[in-house]
């Protein structure tokens, strides 16, 4: 009854079904992998964002050679801020609103710098967008703690004068006259002392997983169904065929008329001789 799936037309659809639940399974698997990512990246903000500030060391932590599991570890930093370098990196929304981050070399005792990223401010009213006021940065040798970040890469877009597209640090590290660590940099969690005035402090970022676990398993489900539809669809034609052959085989021919009582009568006569 099934000998129809040997045919070509069968066949394609086969190889149709298995194409897009194998695309599916790829899906499936690509939120798994999104998921895992999230996931690590909420182990190491649980582990290392409220941790205990380690003071830096010359030539000892992280910024010497960046090491992912230490993301968002506070360090502390003796220095001073380098305001005369300072530049901000523009498109940097938060809570939807378009705005800039603020990144200050700190010029530590070791004659190194760190790049410091002190907060974000809002977009200004004049026509080039620029913040209406960069609050300065405590004067002197100041005591600061901030979490490790990773550099961000190039991008290749320009930005105006004392502004940048990116928090490249490679590209940092050109504009200035000292060594620059370049292998991550610090955002901001306290000042020591304190500005007069501080742009606003970037939020805790979430630890919510999202909704890649679910779309994977709808992804999974959807390749399923592929098969679920092929088979249906099977057991339909199936259905069709044997209603076609039944209809085939029951088709009527030409009914012999049934003799009236008068006829079966004459009949009897007739082989009894009466007749």
């Amino acid at each position: 009854m099934y000998r129809f799936l040997f045919s070509a037309r069968w066949f394609g659809w086969l190889v149709m079904v298995i194409v897009i639940a194998a695309g599916c399974v790829g899906l499936g698997r690509w939120q798994l992998d999104r998921r895992e990512a999230v996931v690590e990246n909420i182990h190491r903000i649980e582990a290392n964002y409220d941790a205990t500030p380690q003071r830096y060391v010359p030539g000892s932590f992280v910024l010497d050679g960046y090491d992912p599991a230490t993301e968002w570890t506070p360090i502390t930093f003796v220095g001073t801020y380098d305001v005369e370098n300072q530049v901000i990196a523009r498109n940097r929304p938060l809570s939807g609103q378009p705005g800039y981050e603020v990144l200050t070399p700190l010029r530590l005792e070791d004659g190194s710098a760190v790049i410091i990223d002190r907060g974000w401010l809002p977009i200004g009213n004049d026509e080039a967008g620029r913040p209406d006021d960069i609050p300065e940065p405590p004067p002197g040798e100041v005591e600061v703690t901030a979490r490790v970040k990773p550099g961000e890469p190039a991008v290749k877009r320009g930005a105006p004068e004392g502004q940048v597209a990116s928090i490249d640090l490679t590209a940092l590290s050109d504009r200035l006259d000292y060594a620059l660590q370049d292998a991550a940099y610090g955002l901001l969690a306290l000042e020591r002392p304190a500005a007069a005035e501080t742009p606003l402090a970037a939020p805790k970022p979430s630890i919510d997983e999202g909704p890649h676990l679910s779309y994977s398993l709808q992804w999974f489900a959807f390749g399923v169904l592929a098969f679920v539809g092929l088979g249906y669809a099977a057991r339909e034609q199936r259905r069709a065929n044997a209603e076609q052959a039944g209809t085939a085989v029951r088709r009527p021919g030409r009914q012999r008329r049934r003799p009236s009582s008068e006829e079966e009568e004459d009949a009897i006569l007739d082989a009894r001789g009466i007749r």
